[in-house]
């Protein structure tokens, strides 16, 4: 009889990165032998659609919220806990599995920008800890984790490869005016993400909006500056879309607004959110994507399509996933004006010669597929 996994994952709904977490996960399993049926979703969102996507990718897997009256029975009929990617370590989950079920869990995918006592203890416990960002796993050891397997590998969304609505992507191409292969993607970020201007049960922080109302035109006016040049100098269209929420109105307000006229009748700006298949489908007709995100990048390398990423300190490591995966150069820290001023070179570099960096592209789907092989090894041999 094949063990039973739990999967703590689905952090949040409002991001596509988060759901792409476990729609990756679901499909690495798939492409190694396994059957995702043997997993269910600990989850604690899924809302915006989510759960309904989750039932048409995976409808043989099931989910539980975190606050469901039969959580802990489920968690006790399970023999394996996963913590799924994540940008941290939920050490207090981890041990809630230890005292209730006192059976073994592992860790796959995550940051660890932070070592508190207590989370070192509770990870060195774990059967195998992989880390996203070989930054973090420095972070661990140094503070004295002591898995028995501890290594770098892939965020589970480098595995999204199959989630893509081509049909549905091209219809909406079609219909915003753009050509394919003629128009790269970008994505605004704030320093840190207010969530409470689209999810109830937050409270606003004043400090919060402080910051980002100080650095927002510092953080995208680089990307102005590109999607400028991308329109006169190469006579290329831009869509500006999200991936979080929040970022919807960030979009047309640093972005959109501030372009010349004669650039702005070339650029289109999305007004709603949408879910993975569709981004991933319009990543995957563009000529590659830039910004201050994390997992639309991701995705988009999974599938062969260039992608820088804008990164700063507040993000935590996560960011040093492109030198990781050999793209170095496509990694900007926007608190170091050098880095800054080459982004837009940079961009213009990838649209103008799109057969060099879909090469570059495939030498870093070779690296990732390897670790993703030494995951699925690690995580079959500890399930069993």
């Amino acid at each position: 009889m094949a063990a039973r996994i739990a999967l703590r994952n689905a952090w949040q709904s409002q991001n596509i990165g988060d759901i792409a977490h476990y729609l990756g996960l679901f499909e690495l399993v798939d492409r190694g032998g396994m059957d995702p049926a043997d997993f269910w979703l600990w989850a604690a969102v899924m809302d915006d659609g989510a759960d309904d996507l989750l039932a048409q990718k995976w409808p043989q897997v099931e989910w539980l919220a975190s606050d469901a009256p039969g959580l802990e029975d489920r968690l006790r009929g399970s023999d394996f806990l996963l913590h799924g990617s994540s940008a941290g370590f939920r050490a207090a989950e981890m041990r809630r599995w230890q005292e209730l079920t006192g059976k073994p869990y592992g860790v796959l995918g995550i940051s660890f920008p932070t070592a508190r006592p207590d989370a070192v203890a509770t990870m060195s416990d774990a059967e195998f800890v992989f880390f996203r960002d070989s930054e973090s796993l420095a972070i661990a050891r140094e503070a004295g984790v002591a898995a028995p397997i501890m290594e770098w590998g892939p965020d589970a969304a480098f595995a999204v490869t199959g989630a893509a609505d081509d049909a549905a992507a091209a219809d909406y191409v079609a219909s915003i005016g753009l050509s394919p292969g003629r128009f790269p993607c970008c994505i605004p970020r704030y320093r840190r993400t207010p969530f409470w201007r689209v999810r109830s049960g937050y409270a606003a922080d004043p400090e919060v909006e402080a910051v980002n109302a100080e650095l927002a035109d510092h953080d995208h006016a680089p990307h102005r500056e590109t999607i400028i040049r991308l329109v006169r100098e190469l006579g290329m269209s831009v869509l500006i879309t999200c991936e979080d929420q929040t970022q919807i109105p960030l979009g047309r307000e640093q972005l959109y607004d501030p372009l010349p006229d004669d650039v702005k009748a070339k650029v289109v700006w999305r007004d709603s959110y949408w879910l993975p298949p569709l981004a991933l489908g319009v990543y995957k007709l563009s000529a590659g994507l830039f910004g201050n995100e994390m997992h639309s990048p991701i995705m988009c390398i999974a599938n062969g399509v260039p992608a820088t990423v804008g990164r700063w300190d507040r993000q935590g490591p996560k960011g040093y996933m492109w030198r990781d995966i050999g793209l170095d150069e496509w990694l900007f820290d926007l608190d170091d004006e050098a880095q800054v001023g080459t982004m837009a070179d940079t961009v213009l570099q990838i649209a103008s010669d799109p057969d060099s960096a879909r090469h570059r592209v495939a030498g870093a789907q070779q690296i990732v597929a390897r670790a993703q092989q030494r995951e699925l090894e690690v995580l079959r041999a500890a399930v069993g």
